[in-house]
């Protein structure tokens, strides 16, 4: 698939919203992960561009307009920023395919401290760092 350096970098501002705190205390992996569900979600058919799953209401919070990292994520820029650097190079890879799908196929996530209403029947097919990992829909 050809990918846009539009999708890389909406998909980078997404991790890094979603995961940037992740980076210190579990390395790499946990920003692999979050990438790789959006990646499934685009393949399972939730959207047809990685900008339209990472930007669907009420899916990833760090684009709510309530949201205060939404400013972050909007204004942050590569060259200030070592955590965004990192997110980007984890955009390119996954989508280039050479970084693995860490969460098996799963297309949901959530923080360990919450429980979203969609996770009350469902057990996580994956954990890692403070994220449990879902697999609630199958490939189309």
């Amino acid at each position: 698939m050809n990918f846009s350096k539009n999708d890389i970098d909406i998909l980078a501002r997404t991790i890094y919203g979603e995961a940037r705190g992740e980076f210190y205390k579990f390395g790499t992996s946990p920003l692999i992960a979050i990438a790789n569900v959006i990646v499934n979600r685009m393949r399972k058919g939730f959207a047809k561009t990685i900008q339209e799953v990472c930007l669907a209401p009420l899916q990833f919070s760090c684009w709510n307009l309530n949201d205060p990292n939404r400013k972050k994520i909007e204004n942050i820029k590569a060259s200030e920023c070592p955590i965004f650097r990192k997110c980007l190079e984890t955009a390119e890879n996954v989508l280039m395919e050479k970084w693995p799908d860490l969460v098996d196929g799963c297309d949901h996530y959530h923080e360990k401290t919450i429980k979203p209403f969609w996770a009350a029947y469902s057990e996580p097919k994956r954990i890692l760092g403070s994220h449990y990992f879902y697999e609630l829909r199958r490939k189309q």
